[in-house]
């Protein structure tokens, strides 16, 4: 009898008591994955709540549905198509495992979501979780404040912690509660990667620099990001931040917070559209150095050590730039190109950019431009990350450089790797492709989803049936993921090195700030 009272309480169906209450998800699906959707992390961040760190939910009684996903934050981006519903009311995360008990300690993915900080939730059909969760690990993925709502800096908000990445801090909200509910949905708490994509990797990065962070996840996947670094300088200053904060103030007929808060949402998200024109890390409300979650440049950090030593697996794809070519230097003509780069670079170090980024002909200068946008805005900060980690810490560490193409994904861009690791298979729209996958995507997708599964599980990726991946090291071997996947050389070796050379105290240059004409860059909402 006492047998079958244990077994009975071990086994895990679609209804799952968490430490707030009760939940009802999904049936298992064919591959036995149960879903949990919109499951409040955090109360709603309204009203006296807009500005403030994450409270707890308020738990409820009885039996909460948990069949939808919780409506996405407010997006930034101008004309945002994304479909699904957004909200001020936000902070919901999901849950898919394939767990059959509650005691099986399965590893726990949690994923964060990229869009610059500005755009995107956990309810993209590219992200479900339900493939990766089928291989063994419990997946979770989770909302998390945007823009203005989750990074504003304001002296008037300085009161009880620095004000400023409100966003960041659901994440470790977000985190937190996965530390103390993920058991019931047979994952191991102490076995946690923290995995993301673009501005989801730059939140890996923080995070891994971050103290508040520590304790919270094990491992880490940053994909196509590392530190918030970006083609005008490093993430916002203290003081910009704030500069920032009272300039839009102003900009409301010198509101107050009081004020600023009494605002309607939606009006307060339209006083200030983004547009991939403008460069995410300094002209928006981002995040920034607020002596609280991120105490210092995050580069920095790794340069001293001071990040997190656990193992990390991080890369970079080889059309970075496609999202961003709006943000490049001009490159009109030859002329213009070379007059820009030295305005940026300076003209004792102009000989070397012209080797690694030449501009000989109009049609030259126009790809090199394409080019250092990508190294400068993703490629160069990964392989940063990579090479400080594996100089400051014992931990494995695994690179990789993601150039496969395809019908299906015809250029390798920005984000075109996210479908593969969650073996969804979406289209790959950014890049205007409609066409179908094919059986080589299929193939390549299976592969990288073994990778990140086994790298979550023993923090390592190889394992049995898949091409060897060695550990990265001084060497800079990094595992390529194209239509042959094969340990070869960083093909970007010397143009990081050269843009990594620029770097002072793991720094980018100030200077940045300004302009190819002289003129400030970072400008007052």
């Amino acid at each position: 009898m006492h047998a079958l009272v244990t077994s009975t309480i071990a086994e895990l169906g679609r209804q799952v008591r968490t430490r707030d209450g009760e939940l009802r998800g999904q049936p298992r699906d064919e591959s036995g994955v149960l879903v949990f959707k919109g499951i409040p992390y955090a109360a709603p961040p309204v009203g006296p709540l807009r500005w403030r760190a994450p409270q707890p939910p308020a738990p409820w009684h009885g039996v909460r549905d948990a069949l939808m996903f919780g409506a996405g934050c407010l997006s930034s981006l101008e004309n945002d198509p994304r479909p699904g519903a957004r909200s001020e009311d936000c902070l919901y995360l999901n849950v898919w495992t394939a767990a059959k008990a509650v005691d099986e300690k399965r590893p726990v993915m949690v994923w964060i979501h990229g869009g610059g900080f500005q755009f995107g939730s956990s309810a993209n059909p590219a992200t479900d979780g339900s493939l990766l969760a089928a291989k063994g690990v419990v997946v979770v993925s989770f909302n998390y404040r945007l823009g203005i709502f989750g990074f504003l800096a304001h002296p008037d908000l300085d009161t009880q912690a620095p004000s400023g990445n409100y966003g960041l801090q659901d994440q470790l909200a977000a985190l937190r509660w996965v530390k103390a509910n993920i058991a019931a949905f047979g994952g191991d708490p102490d076995n946690v990667t923290l995995f993301g994509e673009s501005a989801g990797a730059m939140a890996v990065g923080i995070l891994m620099a971050s103290p508040r962070a520590r304790g919270l996840f094990h491992k880490a996947i940053g994909e196509s990001g590392a530190f918030w670094d970006g083609s005008h300088g490093p993430l916002q200053s203290f003081d910009e931040a704030r500069a920032r904060g009272r300039a839009f103030a102003r900009r409301q007929g010198d509101a107050s917070i009081a004020a600023l808060r009494a605002m309607p949402a939606e009006q307060l998200n339209l006083s200030v559209p983004w547009s991939f024109e403008r460069d995410h890390v300094t002209e928006a409300f981002s995040p920034s150095i607020d002596r609280y979650v991120v105490p210092d440049v995050p580069a920095r950090r790794f340069l001293r050590g001071e990040q997190m030593h656990i193992p990390l697996l991080a890369g970079w794809n080889s059309a970075e730039e496609f999202p961003f070519m709006s943000q490049s230097l001009p490159a009109q003509s030859a002329q213009a190109f070379r007059t820009a780069a030295g305005a940026i670079f300076g003209k004792q170090r102009l000989a070397d950019f012209q080797k690694l980024y030449p501009a000989d002909t109009d049609a030259q200068a126009k790809a090199s431009a394409a080019t250092l946008t990508g190294d400068m805005v993703v490629g160069e900060q990964c392989w940063q990350a990579l090479r400080l980690h594996r100089r400051s810490t014992r931990a494995l560490t695994y690179g990789y450089h993601f150039n496969y193409t395809s019908p299906y994904t015809p250029i390798a861009s920005h984000v075109t790797e996210i479908p593969f690791v969650f073996g969804t298979l979406t289209p790959q729209r950014l890049i205007g492709s409609t066409t179908p996958p094919a059986e080589a995507d299929r193939a390549l997708s299976q592969a990288m989803m073994s990778y990140w599964v086994n790298f979550a599980m023993r923090g390592n990726p190889n394992g049995p049936g898949l091409p060897s991946w060695p550990a990265y090291d001084e060497t800079d071997v990094v595992q390529i993921l194209g239509t042959t996947i094969e340990a070869g050389p960083n093909p970007q070796a010397a143009r990081f090195g050269f843009l990594g050379s620029l770097r002072d105290d793991g720094v980018l240059p100030m200077r940045w700030r300004d302009g190819a004409d002289g003129t400030r860059r970072t400008r007052a909402v």
